[in-house]
């Protein structure tokens, strides 16, 4: 009676073979790309936690291709047989092309910053795989197509041959830009964060309006003539220091208006 080997999928996302209890069995498991434990549990083979979900599903079904050629009695659930897997019917159909396109451009105009941006272009102008170089042998391809089709239909090939030269030198001018896309947008960064510390270093700097009507009081109140106890200015005192120069230069009459002398009294008494 065959040994039967079932091959299932667990919830912790591990897939593991049980019932491989001899030797060739065991063999072709880890042959597959399984691992096999032995413990207190038995025998048995799995796949790491951390292969992916379509490395899963291409050991599963190739180590169930081998034991059921060695004769075992394989089980294998329709979500591990690639044979059972049937292909995502793509929603543009046949222009599956065109919708790969449409998510680059879509991861172009959702970059963040020069780098993101600098890696959803690279999907276009990379040298080998890039979709460019992809449509240019295409174009290129078709031009050969029409020639070995139909020799008159030179005119056609030409065309076709045309456009292929015209990818090419979109390619051309877009070469060495990788270095350039990453620094996008990092200089607008480094002087908007310049402008900001200005900003903030000006409004620290700046002077309080009750700090400037104080300088304004302080100003007006220095330039205001000092008043003695009677309210009235002082006297300005002579340029050579003698306070009293001042008042002998004045007449008797200034000095007592009410009070008139006669010039000489000894020329009064002659008369």
């Amino acid at each position: 009676m065959p040994t039967s080997i079932t091959i299932t999928s667990e919830f912790s996302g591990s897939v593991v073979a049980k019932g491989a209890t001899d030797d060739l069995s065991a063999q072709l498991l880890r042959h597959a790309g399984f691992k096999q434990i032995d413990d207190w549990h038995g025998r048995r083979h799995r796949l790491p936690t951390t292969t992916p979900l379509a490395d899963q599903v291409a050991i599963a079904s190739h180590a169930a291709e081998m034991l059921r050629a060695a004769r075992y009695d394989v089980t294998l659930p329709q979500s591990l047989d690639t044979a059972r897997i049937s292909p995502p019917v793509h929603a543009l159909g046949p222009y599956a092309a065109g919708a790969e396109l449409l998510s680059i451009t879509d991861q172009i105009r959702a970059a963040e910053d020069g780098a993101s941006l600098q890696r959803a272009v690279d999907l276009l102008l990379r040298p080998e795989h890039g979709a460019l170089e992809r449509v240019r042998e295409a174009l290129e391809a078709a031009g050969e197509q029409v020639n070995d089709l139909d020799d008159d239909a030179y005119a056609l090939a030409d065309r076709f041959g045309f456009a292929s030269e015209f990818v090419s030198s979109a390619q051309s001018e877009l070469v060495d830009s990788e270095a350039e896309l990453r620094r996008v947008g990092a200089s607008s960064t480094s002087y908007s964060a310049a402008r900001t510390v200005r900003d903030h270093r000006g409004a620290a700097l700046t002077t309080s309006p009750a700090a400037n009507q104080a300088k304004v009081s302080s100003a007006s109140s220095s330039q205001m003539p000092p008043h003695t106890t009677a309210g009235h200015p002082p006297r300005a005192s002579a340029p050579d220091g003698d306070p009293g120069r001042s008042l002998r230069r004045r007449s008797p009459q200034h000095l007592h208006p009410r009070l008139v002398l006669p010039a000489d009294p000894v020329e009064t008494c002659r008369f």
